[in-house]
């Protein structure tokens, strides 16, 4: 179908139409009504042991359970996925045995159970029967579960594509509703953030953007103020404006807000969100161009966290920015040694046209210090040189206080997204002096290139206000195969991350 701008549509509009749902079930294993079963198996001298929970399923089996899995050579290695058929020795036809590896953490059980529930997309009831004799282990193995049964479907037509999983029962597990409860809200948080960065930039232009936020805002009770163009510009917001000028789609800033009556403390998101990012006339590659449309899972996931916060109801104030714009080229585009104004004032000399996350992000940094918060938090897929340091999985922490930083780092650890920090060498402040303006965007010097970024955005935080910056260039695409929770494109990487963030401040930990 055609929108009123005359683009195809999906029928399934932005975002995928799928829904898993996930439950407990106290039924036993054998007998419960499931297509497939899940079970986990650790490492053992024979191959792989079946793990806590799988005793109904082996005694069904004759205690054979362990035979079976060493002749179909399981070795309990975390995540892998060993499929073998039932033989009627319980309802359910299938049985998938997932490595849990050596001790298993939280995170080991998310991705096991993604694994296991991702390897049976197409499959309608899956009994999951996982190690999860508390709340924590509920929630982590519901979460794995759900973010598993994951498919971006809004733009696929005919047949050959199989579904994820429709219905997920918890089998054996802790009766922990609250846990469960927790894990659909996080795994809904992840999903908008995956379909919003799966989503082509034809169908998700600036305007789009924060016509997302608006329906969000108004599903999750949130704050929305947004500013157009012409608001952009009247307002002194040079960055967002200067970068957003080479496209017909024109960018916007979004304001969200989350309040609870009894908070103290007001924590402040601030995402990147370029819808795509061509590199405006410092053109970028073709081969490094063709999955930016995910250059604004920043906003998204910024985004995403603040539905989930809404949910949760942590005792803090949340104000959530996403700065919006397209950067193309074109004649009406900036140019290198163009100079912006920066929201604020503090003037910016524009050396190279692709490094205009920070330029956006400088502006939301300034205004997100007008809500006179305690901690400033950004998050962008900002530097190429983030996954030259660190890889496609682990995203980069960067602050203006070592304490901040740890703990960030430590929140990012405990939602199960692998993070590392990272300095600000006070030495690379030099190499963004400009001859013309107060800073130029990028530094004369190849080398550091995430920590020169952080080392410009710094220059825009308020003067006594934490402060810490997430570069996820890397882990927010995966471009590679799925693995354990995570699918190919969009990951939902920081959303989890942010969300925990929020509850550290709520609680005086940050």
């Amino acid at each position: 179908m055609l929108d009123p701008k005359g683009r195809n549509r999906s029928p399934g509009g932005l975002t995928s139409a799928y829904v898993t749902s996930i439950s407990l079930d106290s039924a036993d294993l054998a007998s419960l009504d499931a297509d497939a079963i899940v079970i986990g198996v650790t490492p053992a001298a024979a191959g792989a042991a079946p793990a806590a929970g799988a005793g109904a399923l082996d005694r069904a089996m004759d205690g054979r359970l362990a035979d079976a899995l060493a002749a179909l050579g399981a070795t309990g290695k975390a995540g892998e996925v060993t499929r073998l058929p039932s033989l009627g020795a319980v309802t359910a036809k299938v049985i998938v045995a997932v490595g849990l590896g050596e001790d298993p953490s939280a995170e080991d059980l998310r991705r096991a159970a993604g694994a296991a529930v991702r390897s049976l997309a197409g499959t309608a009831r899956v009994a999951v029967a996982l190690p999860a004799a508390d709340a924590a282990g509920v929630e982590a193995v519901a979460l794995g579960a759900l973010l598993g049964a994951y498919s971006f479907d809004s733009f696929r037509t005919g047949d050959g594509h199989k579904s994820p999983v429709e219905e997920i029962r918890l089998a054996g597990a802790a009766a922990e509703s609250a846990a469960v409860d927790r894990a659909k809200t996080l795994a809904a948080s992840v999903k908008l953030v995956r379909d919003l960065v799966n989503t082509p930039p034809s169908h998700l232009t600036p305007e789009d953007l924060a016509g997302e936020a608006e329906r969000v805002a108004a599903e999750s009770g949130l704050g929305i103020e947004v500013l157009d163009e012409k608001a952009l510009v009247e307002g002194g917001y040079g960055g967002i404006a200067g970068v957003g000028q080479g496209s017909v789609n024109p960018p916007r800033l979004v304001r969200l807000a989350y309040t609870h009556p009894e908070a103290s403390k007001t924590l402040a998101l601030v995402g990147k969100g370029i819808t795509f990012d061509s590199g405006g006339l410092s053109l970028k590659p073709a081969e490094a161009m063709d999955w930016m449309k995910s250059d604004m899972g920043g906003a998204a996931a910024v985004l995403g966290a603040l539905a989930a916060i809404a949910e949760i109801g942590p005792e803090v104030n949340v104000v959530g920015y996403l700065a919006i714009a397209e950067n193309m080229p074109s004649g009406t585009a900036q140019r290198p040694s163009d100079v912006l104004r920066i929201y604020g004032g503090k003037t910016v000399e524009v050396l190279n046209t692709d490094a205009e996350g920070r330029l956006v992000l400088a502006d939301a940094i300034v205004r997100a210090g007008e809500d006179s918060p305690d901690l400033i938090v950004d998050v962008a897929t900002l530097t190429g040189a983030q996954l030259v340091a660190l890889g496609t999985r682990t995203t980069g922490v960067m602050a203006n206080d070592d304490d901040v930083r740890e703990k960030v780092v430590a929140a990012a650890g405990r939602a199960g997204e692998p993070s590392w920090g990272m300095p600000l060498p006070a030495e690379l402040r030099k190499g963004l002096d400009s001859a013309v303006a107060d800073i130029a965007n990028i530094s004369g010097e190849r080398w550091g290139g995430m920590l020169v970024a952080g080392t410009f955005l710094k220059e825009f935080v308020p003067d006594g206000v934490k402060w810490a910056h997430l570069d996820i260039a890397g882990p927010s695409f995966n471009k590679g195969e799925p693995y354990g929770y995570t699918p190919k494109g969009g990951t939902g990487a920081a959303a989890r991350t942010l969300v925990q963030l929020a509850e550290d401040v709520a609680a005086g930990v940050l």
